[in-house]
């Protein structure tokens, strides 16, 4: 399917033999490739087109009336054609974002409501959510078998990774790209996911290009200051086409996986390139708490780093939107240094 390893994953991962083959399978292909696919069952096909039917919905409102869908606690909500930023550039794709669903007044940054445009689609999203949450918890246990006991998982630590996660600050990014014009064909600029895993979904149009691993090539560690993989390699020979293929999930590993596991897994870089008609795209990034620390599976002796995931994805929010609301009132109101004592 489409020129990349394409996989079935079981209902239930228990750490059997077929399930440590899957897994190594799995990690094989990401070091290979930087992605593998997973074929959907007949339950997630049906949430992919509802969850793309009712964005196509949405982002045909007009201008105005999607700008309203926003608030200055979370950064949930609308996001307008070239309010991102990468690498300085801005960026196409207009977006609805979801992050956790809570009460504002929490005084922490990034937490707050969703800005729900109406009824239908937060079922259709939050139906989506459950069945891609649901299949990153295993997806985590079968990489954990894929890395085995070198990195003190295997069989005996299948729930290492996926402990992680569990009550994680799961989100989603819906993305719509215009077509290409006469003056741009960029859609997003070359980078890396901030998060531990992403599981994406592309209608049938196409336009997603990923950069597997290239021998002797350094990458910036994403999560350090002063290294950034903001329009890393942007225009460098050694890009892959993703084909859209019907069906099926793209799985890709984040910032968080490869500061994990010392670099024994990497995070993609990836890019977006406009087509000759709009296209949509759902990605959802599996997580960490929103207070975990998260230190590496076999640390150096004496290293002690560790990323606090929250004060990450918030850094990386405000660094990608740094005139939003949310980010001149995080910035206001200091609610970085408040993140101290969140677990």
């Amino acid at each position: 399917m489409g020129g990349f390893a394409t996989f079935r994953v079981p209902d239930r991962v228990t750490g059997t033999a077929a399930d440590e083959a899957l897994g190594r399978a799995m990690t094989a292909a990401w070091r290979r490739d930087g992605i593998f696919q997973v074929a959907a069952d007949a339950g997630q096909r049906a949430r992919t087109r509802e969850a793309l039917a009712a964005s196509r919905r949405f982002f045909a409102r007009p201008p105005a009336q999607k700008a309203a869908y926003v608030n200055d606690t979370s950064y949930s909500g609308y996001i307008a054609s070239g309010e991102e930023v990468t690498a300085g550039e801005r960026d196409a794709s207009e977006i609805f974002t979801i992050t956790p669903d809570l009460p504002a007044g929490r005084g922490l940054p990034c937490h707050g409501p969703v800005p729900w445009p109406d009824p239908g689609y937060r079922a259709a999203m939050e139906a989506y959510l459950a069945g891609v949450g649901a299949l990153g918890e295993r997806l985590l246990r079968l990489v954990a078998l894929g890395l085995g006991p070198g990195l003190g998982l295997g069989p005996a630590g299948i729930d290492r990774l996926a402990g992680l996660t569990r009550g994680g600050w799961h989100h989603m990014r819906v993305l719509r790209f215009p077509a290409a014009s006469r003056t741009t064909e960029r859609g997003i600029g070359a980078h890396t996911d901030y998060g531990l895993l992403v599981i994406a979904a592309q209608d049938e149009v196409g336009g997603l290009f990923v950069r597997p691993p290239v021998d002797g090539e350094r990458r910036p560690r994403n999560w350090l200051p002063g290294e950034s993989t903001a329009g890393f390699a942007q225009d460098s020979p050694g890009w892959t086409y993703v084909t859209p293929v019907p069906g099926v999930l793209t799985v890709f590993p984040g910032d968080i996986l490869q500061f994990l596991t010392g670099g024994a897994l990497l995070s993609t870089p990836h890019k977006v390139r406009l087509a000759d008609r709009e296209r949509y795209t759902l990605a959802y990034f599996h997580e960490p708490r929103f207070g975990a620390r998260v230190r590496p599976l076999r640390p150096d002796p004496g290293d002690d780093t560790e990323i606090h995931y929250g004060e990450h994805f918030t850094r990386m929010f405000m660094r990608c939107y740094p005139q939003r609301a949310t980010t001149r009132r995080i910035e206001a109101e200091g609610l970085l240094l408040r993140l101290g004592a969140v677990r």
